[in-house]
C-alpha cells in the first residue's frame, strides 16, 4: 500500500491489539526509498476513457456477464493554477448486466451514429453540429424562443452540442443537453474543453429521465423524437418539466398524411421511426395541454438547405471525403442525401417545426 487510513478504530482496541496492528501495517505499507522519482502526466482526450470503459466486460464464477453502463458525464470547471486542468470530465459508471436491454443505444452507437459518422456529419454540417443546417437554422429556430439571461434549457437529442454552446454563449442561459448515444456525448464533452459557458451533458433515454415539475424555461429538440415510440407521454412529460409560460421548440422528421409507398414504409420500419404528419404531430402537443401551438411544414426550407449542403460536398469531394475519409464515406454521404430529396420531392417525407407553450 502507498497509504493506509483508518479513522476512529484504534480506541476501540485493547493496547495488543493495537501492537500488533502496528506491525501488520509496517509490513503492508511501501518503503519510503520506493518513490517515484518522477509523476509522468498524461493527458487524454474524454473518447479514449469513454471508449476503454464502455468495451471493459468480466464474467464472475457462476458465468454472469457484466460491463459499465455510462449514467452521466460533464465537463467539471476546477479553479488550479495550472491552467491545463481548468476543464476535468467527471463519468459516473453503473455495473449492469451485459443481458440487459440497452439493444437501441448500441444500435446509436455502433451503426447510426458511429464515430465516424458523426466526424462526416459534423465535417458537413459545421463544428458542433448533426442537424440540417447547422447554425444557420439553430440561429433561426433559437431567435424564436426569446431566450433571457440565467433561463435554464434541456436539449433533448443535444448531439454533439452545438445548438448548446450557441444558446449558452449569446443569451448566457444555463443548458443541460441529454443524449442517449455514448458517442454523441463523448464528443460534446470533448468540444466543451475551454469553454466558460453554462452547458451540461448527459448519457440518458428522455422517456425514462426525471427532472422535478417546473424546472425548465425552454425544451429544444432538433430531429431527435422521430426515434420515440409514444410521442403523447413523453409531451405530457414535457409539459410538466416547462414553468409556467414556457416554451418547446422542436424540428423533426414527418411524413404525408396519405398512405406511404412500400418502400418508404419499409424504410420507416427498418430505421424504426415513428412518424407522422406535421398537423397530427402539433395535435399532439395540444393533447398533451400546451397552448399558442405553431406547427409549420418546412421541407421545403429542408431541401433548399441540403441541396445547398450536397453541392458543396460534390464540389470537394476529393478533399472533402477521399482524402479524409474514404470514399465509402462519401458515397453513403451522397447516396443518403439524394434518398432523403427524393422522398421529400415525392411528397412522402415531410420536416416540421413545432412550438408551443405553457400558460
Amino acid at each position: 500500500m502507498d497509504l493506509i487510513f483508518s479513522n476512529w478504530l484504534l480506541m476501540y482496541l485493547s493496547d495488543k491489539e493495537v501492537e500488533d496492528l502496528a506491525k501488520k501495517l509496517l509490513q503492508w505499507t511501501k518503503s519510503g526509498d520506493n518513490k517515484r522519482k518522477n509523476n509522468p502526466t498524461h493527458y487524454r482526450e474524454p473518447k479514449f476513457y469513454t471508449k476503454l470503459f464502455k468495451e471493459c466486460h468480466m464474467n464472475d464464477d457462476d458465468g454472469n456477464s457484466y460491463e459499465f453502463s455510462l449514467v452521466s458525464c460533464k465537463c467539471v470547471r476546477a479553479y488550479v493554477r495550472n491552467k491545463k486542468n481548468q476543464n476535468q470530465i467527471c463519468w459516473l459508471w453503473q455495473k449492469v448486466s451485459s443481458d440487459n436491454d440497452r439493444g437501441f443505444q448500441r444500435f446509436l452507437d455502433n451503426v447510426q451514429y458511429k464515430s465516424s459518422g458523426i466526424l462526416r456529419y459534423e465535417r458537413v454540417f459545421g463544428q458542433g453540429f448533426v442537424s440540417t443546417g447547422g447554425l444557420e437554422t439553430t440561429k433561426e429556430f433559437v431567435s424564436k424562443l426569446d431566450l433571457k439571461p440565467g433561463q435554464k434549457v434541456l436539449d433533448v437529442g443535444c448531439g454533439i452540442g452545438g445548438g448548446d454552446f450557441y444558446m449558452a454563449e449569446n443569451f448566457d442561459v444555463d443548458v443541460i443537453g441529454i443524449d442517449l448515444s455514448v458517442n454523441m456525448i463523448s464528443f460534446a464533452l470533448e468540444h466543451s474543453i475551454g469553454l466558460k459557458c453554462s452547458v451540461e451533458f448527459e448519457v440518458a433515454d428522455c422517456t425514462k429521465k426525471e427532472y422535478p415539475d417546473n424546472t425548465f424555461d425552454v425544451i429544444y429538440s432538433r430531429d431527435t423524437i422521430l426515434h420515440i415510440q409514444d410521442k403523447p407521454a413523453l409531451f405530457r412529460t414535457f409539459y410538466k418539466w416547462l414553468k409556467p409560460g414556457g416554451k418547446v421548440l422542436i424540428t423533426d422528421y414527418c411524413r404525408s398524411p396519405k398512405t406511404p409507398s412500400p418502400a418508404f414504409e419499409n424504410y420507416i420500419k427498418q430505421r424504426g421511426y415513428d412518424l407522422h404528419d406535421v398537423q397530427a404531430y402539433g395535435q399532439m402537443l395540444k393533447d398533451a395541454g400546451f397552448e399558442e401551438v405553431i406547427a409549420e411544414d418546412r421541407t421545403d426550407q429542408f431541401m433548399k438547405v441540403l441541396k445547398r449542403e450536397l453541392d458543396a460536398v460534390e464540389k470537394e469531394k476529393d478533399d472533402f471525403f477521399i482524402s479524409d475519409f474514404s470514399k465509402e464515406d462519401y458515397e453513403d454521404i451522397v447516396g443518403g442525401w439524394n434518398s432523403k430529396l427524393l422522398r421529400s420531392s415525392s411528397g412522402e417525407q415531410k420536416w416540421g417545426l413545432f412550438i408551443a407553450k405553457k400558460n
